[in-house]
């Protein structure tokens, strides 16, 4: 039947309401503050949001989110090649492109159709993709649109990106390699340096995910590319507006003049209606605070460090370095709901991420980290960790 592949979904969510949790699509009821709410029922602190610099609540962003409505309606009812091209949409493509100083950006609707849009529509039938193999979904999705030859490379490894560009003889020079800055499940950072090398080695163009690395890295806040000292070897940056800038959207920047006439060929820009104006006013204003309040990723960079040191010193395996996202990672999947639950009870809401979301057969726990968090509130997060490890929930296999 055409139903029958999801019949174990069905039975996995049939499961999880029988231990009366709902861990994925959890309510949230009410926000309180940018690291405080209620979900089912329970008043929390918010360590799975990716809010990474708090902006989503700042009162500047929503007066500017209230204001643009009051002027400009609620939406614009159509796609940018119709009626929906605002004033608004072009003032944020250019300062966003002058943001990551180049001249050429476009603006998406969510985060997923920018990154989507361009892996799908950059290369196509003849050519060659050369991607991450822990990418992101939307990176998967827009990739197998192409209609290129799709090659995986061993996550973060540049020397088994160089094997596969040698392969590929002449055709390198005109491949597209894909990587992100940070990943958004274990939060390690690429190796932009040795990757940037590859590419110079070979040929070829570079397109990187800075979705949870634009506002979190780099001297201003233009993500891992730019603390990398790479920038000159990116061709495309892409990104999204729901974490650093708190709101909902998608950008590609780029040297290249030819964006412009890429515009034009991306099905994801074509046929979806642009952000609201609402929207676009609250990331215009989140994107100059962050340009201006380098302030806020200095405390971010504080909490991150703060909450991985405090969850590593329990004994509990996080992920290879510091960062904003810091995962626990384990092995059995009830184990791991029971867990999620008990925090929850503490008064502390994470995300629960299970296969094929994690990028191996481990199941996490994954915290992010906000620039609003107080020090008080990151050892709180510690202090409901320590408590499912005395009460006997969780068992972790050894730190590497």
């Amino acid at each position: 039947m055409l139903f029958d592949k999801f019949q174990a979904m069905a039975d996995f969510q049939a499961s999880l309401a029988e231990r009366e949790v709902a861990p994925f699509g959890a309510v949230t009821e009410e926000i309180l503050s940018a690291t405080e709410g209620v979900v089912q029922g329970h008043k929390v602190l918010l360590a799975g949001t990716n809010n990474y610099l708090g902006l989503s609540y700042d009162p500047r962003c929503i007066k500017a989110a209230r204001d643009a409505a009051q002027r400009w309606g609620t939406g614009t009812t159509g796609s940018r090649l119709a009626n929906g091209s605002f004033a608004e949409h072009q003032a944020l493509e250019t300062e966003i492109a002058g943001f990551y100083g180049v001249d050429h950006a476009i603006v998406f609707s969510t985060g997923y159709a920018a990154t989507m849009g361009m892996c799908s529509t950059l290369a196509g039938p003849g050519d060659v993709i050369l991607m991450d193999g822990d990418s992101h979904a939307s990176i998967y999705a827009g990739v197998k649109l192409s209609g290129a030859e799709v090659i995986r490379f061993k996550h973060s490894d540049p020397e088994d990106l160089a094997k596969r560009m040698r392969r590929l003889g002449d055709r390198a020079n005109q491949a597209l390699i894909i990587a992100e800055g940070i990943y958004s499940m274990l939060g390690d950072v690429a190796p932009l340096q040795e990757i940037a090398a590859v590419k110079r080695e070979y040929g070829g163009y570079l397109l990187v995910d800075e979705a949870h690395s634009m506002g979190v890295l780099g001297d201003s806040g233009r993500g891992a590319a730019q603390a990398a000292g790479v920038e000159a070897d990116v061709d495309f940056s892409v990104g999204t507006f729901s974490k650093s800038l708190g709101a909902i959207g998608g950008f590609c920047v780029s040297p290249h003049v030819e964006l412009e006439a890429i515009r034009f060929c991306i099905t994801a820009y074509i046929f979806t209606a642009s952000s609201s104006p609402s929207v676009i006013a609250s990331t215009r204003e989140s994107l100059r605070i962050i340009g201006q309040e380098p302030q806020l990723r200095e405390k971010l960079w504080d909490n991150a460090n703060h909450l991985y040191d405090g969850l590593k010193s329990l004994g509990l395996p996080v992920g290879p370095t510091a960062s904003p996202v810091v995962a626990v990672e384990m092995e059995d999947r009830s184990a791991t709901i029971d867990c999620w639950k008990a925090l929850m009870e503490a008064g502390v809401y994470v995300n629960l991420v299970v296969p094929p979301a994690s990028p191996s057969t481990s199941f996490l726990l994954r915290n992010s980290v906000s620039a609003a968090h107080s020090s008080e509130q990151i050892d709180m997060i510690i202090a409901a960790y320590a408590g499912i490890l005395e009460a006997g929930l969780i068992n972790p296999p050894q730190a590497t």
